[in-house]
């Protein structure tokens, strides 16, 4: 019996249906994109489609179909419920829209000063280069625009984003998504990091794709030697189930950390697919054996046609309280919900603050163990006034809870909230009046 011919690391020859495939183009990710699976009968010969995905597939999409083959590959065949296939095939009940589902759930297009680009936060902004992505998740926050190549950016816009920048000095950090940046040709994706890079005051470039866990092919030697390029620059990849951590995705992943680019996970919480705490602690200790920090772990968006991937919140706070104590502190993500309403993120997690004196502060920790905190007797706080960095501070307008705890402001009022509650002193003195005539 002869010996099995092993593969180089990250690479391995094609599966089935893909047997014929020459392996040079298997892990060719321009093969990959040119080749993705978007039809009933193409997804046919990969998997036993379901009644209700074949009837998904048999009508027009609201949102776009499109897999690679290489992350088709990872699909069970004869599982509908499994983890990989449910991200990327659809079923009919996505043509279900419940009441609070919007399609621009999170408000970026009021927070829209130009197109395609979002500032929401005082310091940063999202900068969305493309429409189009390498596979198309079925949750997706931006199915309003995504997968739509007539909705796709130009260099005039990009023009347009990068003078908004340009003028507005408070921003420090640039975050470029859409779409997936990594799918642009690389000579107009270098161009946008070059023309930030020009910007004084852009101290930090991220990126945030999809593409190292549907195309792990594009992160090769030429794409990370020109994105090295232009540190500090770094990566936010979005992953959802340690199955997606595959020889060829570690490959992609230890390219990136060895060009000293600093990478974390984005994860969403989905319904049947990662909504268990086990799940989430195999991926996240997955993540930082490839060296990859667990960002956030987002409560799924109110996107149409996306309520069967929704848990409950306490969902989520049950998966936080399975990972604190059982896992290092610097592989636990930050639970999130993205207001809607374009309300930002807000962190949500267990309570491990119990009650609170001037002397004792009562604490619990992952086990249940109950013990308190002596408070110091005598604290001399900061002084604001002779602190040169308080005093450079610029930021206005946004300061929120920690502009009140600064003395910047008094008090919060939600728009409209003065004129709701100011009263005209004739609409209360006129019956008394009246009634004293009488």
């Amino acid at each position: 019996m002869g010996r099995e011919i092993e593969e180089p690391p990250g690479r391995r020859r094609p599966p089935h249906p893909w047997e014929e495939v020459p392996l040079e183009q298997w892990n060719d990710w321009r093969w990959q994109l040119t080749h993705r699976l978007n039809s009933k009968e193409e997804l046919s010969k990969v998997i036993n489609l379901t009644p209700e995905e074949e009837e998904a597939l048999s009508v027009p999409s609201r949102f776009r179909v499109d897999i690679t083959p290489y992350f088709a590959s990872l699909m069970d065949p004869d599982d509908p419920n499994c983890p990989i296939r449910r991200q990327v095939v659809p079923t009919v009940k996505e043509f279900f829209i419940s009441p609070e589902e919007v399609e621009d759930s999170l408000a970026e297009d009021a927070h829209s000063p130009v197109p395609g680009l979002v500032h929401r936060y005082p310091d940063r902004v999202l900068m969305l280069v493309t429409t189009q992505c390498a596979s198309y998740c079925r949750y997706c926050t931006r199915s309003r625009i995504v997968g739509n190549p007539r909705a796709q950016f130009s260099i005039a816009d990009y023009e347009r984003q990068l003078a908004y920048i340009a003028s507005n000095p408070q921003v420090r950090d640039v975050l470029i998504s859409g779409g997936d940046p990594l799918t642009l040709p690389q000579h107009i994706l270098e161009m946008i990091l070059k023309k930030l890079r020009e910007i004084p005051h852009v101290e930090v470039i991220r990126i945030g794709t999809r593409v190292p866990v549907f195309l792990p092919q594009r992160i090769n030697e030429e794409l990370v030697g020109m994105l090295r390029r232009y540190h500090p620059l770094w990566m936010n990849i979005h992953f959802n189930h340690p199955k997606e951590i595959t020889p060829e995705v570690e490959r992609a992943l230890s390219l990136l950390a060895d060009a000293g680019i600093p990478l974390g996970s984005q994860s969403v919480l989905l319904a049947g697919i990662n909504d268990c705490p086990n799940v989430i602690l195999a991926l996240v200790r997955k993540l930082v054996k490839n060296r990859v920090r667990p960002y956030y772990l987002y409560q799924c968006d109110l996107v149409p046609g996306t309520s069967h991937f929704r848990t409950p919140v306490a969902k989520g706070i049950e998966i936080m309280e399975a990972l604190r104590g059982h896992t290092s502190g610097f592989a636990i993500p930050s639970y999130v919900i993205d207001m809607p309403g374009g309300g930002g993120k807000v962190p949500i997690s267990p309570n491990y603050l119990l009650s609170m004196s001037e002397s004792k502060v009562v604490l619990r920790n992952y086990e249940g163990f109950i013990g308190a905190y002596t408070q110091p007797s005598s604290y001399k706080p900061h002084d604001p006034q002779t602190c040169p960095y308080c005093q450079s501070a610029r930021e206005s307008g946004q300061e929120g809870i920690a502009g009140i705890l600064a003395g910047k402001v008094n008090s919060l009022a939600p728009q409209g909230w003065e004129e709701v509650h100011r009263r005209r002193l004739e609409v209360i003195v006129q019956p008394r009046e009246a009634e004293v005539k009488g």
